[in-house]
């Protein structure tokens, strides 16, 4: 869904619709990436079909699309270079450890700090691509850009403190 996101942002530079439109169709397209995203889990669960490969890849997918959509928040204008730099940066952190870890046959799924982060991540993007001109509306999306910003620190310290045992065998 993530070609599809770009897409629908794109759509004004192609001269499909306005920027505003734009805006409301990636929204839409966010959100049911994000809610399939939800699903997937949800029925893996439920169904007893969790794996290794989902454990990996899952976060991962998610990864990829948080990072697709804080490019454009950035690009269009709503969010600051440094709160891209410190989530993002948090994300690649994250990935290598799970490289790491992977390489001595350990998977690090997802823990509660991160689930957090992601679920913060998840309200606060369509609600900042949203751009709504309503006072409330802007300064709770201000306060989500500030709150995924320190659950991604939070949840980076989380990981490493965790799974230190991985450094100490590296040498």
């Amino acid at each position: 869904m993530i070609p599809l996101f770009v897409l629908a942002i794109h759509g004004a530079d192609f001269g499909w619709y306005t920027m505003e439109v734009a805006r409301i169709v990636a929204t839409g397209v966010f959100v049911l990436a994000a809610l399939t995203d939800w699903l997937d889990g949800f029925l893996a669960r439920k169904l007893n079909l969790i794996s290794d490969f989902g454990k990996f890849m899952d976060p991962l997918a998610d990864k990829v699309l948080v990072m697709a959509a804080m490019v454009y928040l950035l690009w269009l204008g709503n969010i600051s270079p440094w709160v891209l730099v410190v989530i993002e940066g948090r994300e690649f952190l994250i990935a290598g450890l799970r490289m790491l870890a992977s390489q001595k046959g350990v998977v690090i799924s997802a823990g509660t700090t991160g689930k957090l982060k992601t679920i913060a991540q998840m309200v606060m993007i369509p609600l900042v691509l949203l751009n709504v001109n309503h006072a409330a509306a802007y300064w709770i999306g201000v306060v989500l850009i500030y709150v995924c910003v320190a659950l991604s620190i939070i949840s980076a310290v989380d990981y490493m403190w965790r799974n230190r045992q991985i450094f100490k065998e590296v040498r």
